[in-house]
């Protein structure tokens, strides 16, 4: 599968639990870290574990490395590492605050067809 099909299928993942504002960044050539970046949000705590459970289910059933899961315990921030895919779940609250949109500000906006 290639890192494009992962994306994909993460992003997918998101939007059926009705992660808002799903914004994918292309990190190739910026972070050694992965491909691209998923940044979402979820209205409550909730929703927010629900869109983390979501995408753990998806990376077991496709095989997908999961490298780091973490932030489950208060559901304020989860980030899923799947090697070439990070993803980042905000509470609705908190995404602003961290404003990770505007630190990578050079990486160019990745459009994702969902539905």
């Amino acid at each position: 599968m290639t890192a494009r099909e992962e994306l994909e299928l993460i992003v997918k993942a998101a939007d059926d639990k009705r992660a808002e504002e799903i914004v994918v960044l292309d990190m190739e050539g910026i972070s050694p870290i992965a491909d691209y970046f998923v940044i979402c949000h979820g209205n409550s705590e909730k929703q927010v574990e629900a869109i983390a459970r979501e995408i753990k289910d998806i990376a077991g059933e496709n095989d997908l490395p999961l490298h780091k899961f973490e932030g489950m315990d208060t559901a304020r921030w989860v980030l899923a590492d799947l090697e070439n895919v990070v993803v980042h779940i905000f509470h609705r609250d908190d995404r602003d605050y961290y404003n990770l949109e505007k630190l990578w500000a050079d990486a160019p906006h990745v459009e994702v067809e969902v539905g």
